[in-house]
């Protein structure tokens, strides 16, 4: 008798830890994140100019400030891959409760296919005036 319900109190712990653990996975995450390719990168004086690629065929381009990678509250963070690496340069834009948080770069040594220049005298400061947010286009 005392062996029957001992393991019909395990039984009962057991399904009822199971049930509780089901529950806390249903809750929707306040964080998530899209990962981008990067087709090219410009620095600017400003920051970053990236030309990502979203879909198949769609490329476009965003502006990232130089201040984001600067700094303790800083939004942005440059990851240098590894030489020998066969990773692509990303973008992986980060956002918490719908709204924009931070940005990573992947990115590859500067002889990279990847990076590009700006061309000398071509004044892009006005794409780096009151950029609060990183808005993508899909």
């Amino acid at each position: 008798m005392k062996k029957t319900i001992l393991i019909f109190v395990m039984l009962t712990l057991f399904l009822a830890s199971a049930i509780f653990a089901q529950q806390g996975t249903n809750v929707p995450s306040e964080m998530y994140y899209v990962n981008l390719t990067i087709e090219k990168i410009y620095p600017y004086h400003l920051g970053y100019i990236v030309v990502y690629r979203s879909g198949l065929f769609q490329t476009y381009q965003t502006y990232i400030p130089r201040e984001w990678f600067q700094g303790v509250a800083n939004r942005g963070e440059v990851v240098n891959l590894r030489r020998g690496s066969r990773e692509w340069p990303s973008m992986t834009v980060y956002y918490s409760r719908g709204e924009f948080s931070h940005v990573k770069l992947r990115l590859r040594d500067r002889s990279h296919q990847t990076w590009g220049l700006v061309r000398p005298g071509v004044n892009m400061d006005e794409y780096f005036d009151n950029i609060d947010e990183l808005r993508l286009e899909f």
